[in-house]
């Protein structure tokens, strides 16, 4: 199976550790590595051909933490348009080099996973039923809260119930809190994390069904002879910004989907980063030197400056410090982060 790690995000939800030039996936957030770097190791267990496919603004840094890529698996968008024409770009580029019907894994590279084996199973298990029924496959993960922020995967009859594996009845991306909670309730809804798996000639097939639109964005770019240059750049560049749940999966005529075995946090807040990292028996995480903390709970501080940081009395709090700015916050509204780092950037 080839892996492709998208890793083109610009994390303004976890501003100011977080920015458009060294967006989160660069970051050590949970650990001595990088996200980036965990979700190469974690693909690099599912097979040995793997891809990344980044934008140009941070594509060299993408390219020092990982340097046991080949230079030529580097996929280098001249500019983000959205995760669906990143894929289509990847499946260009893979179709190129590597038999069409060999099954491909759209993972992200800013996710928390612990049970390695568990994602490893529920991979090799999309690999083979998309093979079979020559359908796009999902992971889908157990809901345990009203999530808006996710898709919601209805799962229809049983395709192989000791795998885990359903047919799709539909794709309903990021409901309101009412629809969420119903979903919840029916117990037939599973998060979409946003893995995909199929070979290029099943996306094809697909898109040619249900997205002609992105079908003519491939065939736009399948049809220029260089993928590095300046004409296919351009080529790229003209085409518009979609999201790949939209423009493609919540129209598709035929999806699988596996309930996944493993844990999983899409680390998009503060409040999400607080959850994954280890805390002290009163709840607070503290990154840095020159921390100050008297009577807190619940707190996620991080310093990366040289001046001294005081909390006293509070909990539920964010406090994140660095030189590109100072962030205050109560945890669960942090995910309001993106707000502010969107007015600084325009």
């Amino acid at each position: 199976m080839i892996t492709v790690i998208i890793a083109g995000g610009s994390g303004t939800r976890l501003w100011p550790l977080s920015t458009p030039e060294y967006p989160k996936h660069l970051l050590k957030l949970t650990g001595e590595r990088t996200m980036l770097q965990t979700a190469y190791a974690r693909a690099s267990r599912i097979g040995d051909t793997i891809y990344v496919v980044t934008e140009a603004s941070h594509s060299d840094h993408v390219r020092e933490q990982l340097p046991e890529v080949p230079a030529e698996n580097f996929i280098i968008e001249p500019g983000r348009r959205g995760t669906a024409h990143c894929i289509v770009m990847a499946l260009d580029v893979i179709a190129r080099r590597h038999d069409k019907a060999e099954p491909v894994a759209f993972i992200h590279s800013d996710h928390h996973v612990r049970d390695i084996a568990g994602f490893v199973r529920s991979f090799n298990v999309a690999g083979r039923v998309s093979a079979e029924r020559s359908a796009i496959t999902l992971i889908g993960i157990e809901p345990s809260f009203p999530a808006t922020g996710f898709g919601y995967i209805e799962r229809n009859g049983a395709i192989d119930a000791d795998s885990g594996v359903y047919s799709v009845e539909s794709f309903k991306e990021k409901p309101d809190y009412e629809t969420a909670q119903n979903y919840l309730n029916a117990g037939n809804y599973l998060w979409n994390c946003g893995y995909f798996v199929g070979s290029v000639d099943t996306f094809l097939n697909e898109m040619e069904r249900s997205a002609p639109e992105l079908m003519a964005s491939y065939q736009t770019l399948s049809a220029l002879d260089d993928p590095t240059s300046a004409a296919y750049r351009q080529a790229y560049l003209g085409l518009d910004n979609q999201v790949i749940d939209i423009a493609l999966i919540e129209k598709a005529q035929s999806l699988a989907v596996v309930s996944a075995s493993f844990d999983w946090m899409d680390v998009g807040s503060f409040k999400d980063l607080h959850d994954v990292v280890e805390r002290d028996e009163a709840g607070n995480y503290f990154g840095g030197e020159g921390i100050n903390p008297i009577d807190v709970e619940n707190v996620y501080i991080r310093n990366e400056e040289a001046k001294p940081i005081a909390v006293i009395g509070l909990d539920n709090v964010v406090v994140v410090n660095t030189p590109d700015g100072i962030l205050v916050a109560r945890k669960d509204v942090s995910h309001r982060t993106g707000e502010v780092a969107k007015k600084l950037q325009s």
